[in-house]
């Protein structure tokens, strides 16, 4: 295991790396002159092999039992209806609201929908929770407490997302990471359903049901 103190120049280089990663993804700035759908999975790749090297740990806690994944659909299933709900009143509330969300969905013109699901399902969904949970919020959990690890790893989860200039997706980022951070805060032992939840939910809002 690597303690908190001994993990954070890792943590710290490895957050510079996804910061970078994600501006080139989504700012005004770079994305129109990238393919996002393989930045993104490149960028899938890089947080898997960055958490594996400075905290080869998470892979102990992986479990595929029926369970686990069971509940890992019913969190997803739950994430979708807060997002559904969530779309509904900012939609009333705020005009610029299905703009931003449309601008999110456009980023699947032209992909296909096998293709988004299998890369949602087993590589893009799967890394983000090794990386944001299995590691970063592991890292600053065993640092700062398991409180303040949670709050700082949902902040950044959130500001990676910043530069994208969305109001909404910062939003549903930071909603999300809750989610997920608080499972994995009192629940870390069931990292696999977290797992599961994430990549479902990511294939259920952005393909197969669309908000």
């Amino acid at each position: 295991m690597v303690s908190g103190r001994a993990g954070m120049p890792g943590l710290i280089f490895s957050m510079a790396v996804a910061f970078c990663l994600w501006f080139v993804m989504f700012s005004p700035v770079t994305a129109p002159h990238v393919d996002f759908w393989l930045t993104m999975s490149l960028s899938a790749v890089i947080l898997t092999a960055l958490s594996t090297v400075f905290n080869p740990g998470w892979r102990k806690h992986m479990d595929w039992s029926l369970q686990n994944v069971a509940l890992g659909l019913a969190v997803a299933a739950l994430l979708w209806g807060v997002f559904w709900t969530g779309d509904r009143l900012s939609s009333l509330l705020f005009d610029f609201a299905r703009p931003q969300v449309d601008a999110i969905y456009g980023m699947k013109a032209g992909a296909s929908p096998w293709v988004l699901s299998a890369l949602l399902l087993g590589l893009i969904g799967p890394a983000e929770e090794i990386f944001w949970r299995g590691y970063v919020q592991k890292t600053l959990s065993l640092r700062f407490g398991a409180n303040a690890g949670f709050v700082i790893a949902t902040v950044l989860y959130a500001s990676v997302h910043i530069a994208s200039c969305n109001f909404m997706l910062v939003m549903a980022s930071l909603v999300a990471g809750i989610v997920w951070g608080v499972f994995y805060r009192f629940f870390p032992d069931r990292f696999t359903a977290i797992i599961v939840s994430h990549a479902l939910w990511d294939a259920a809002v952005f393909v197969w049901l669309p908000i």
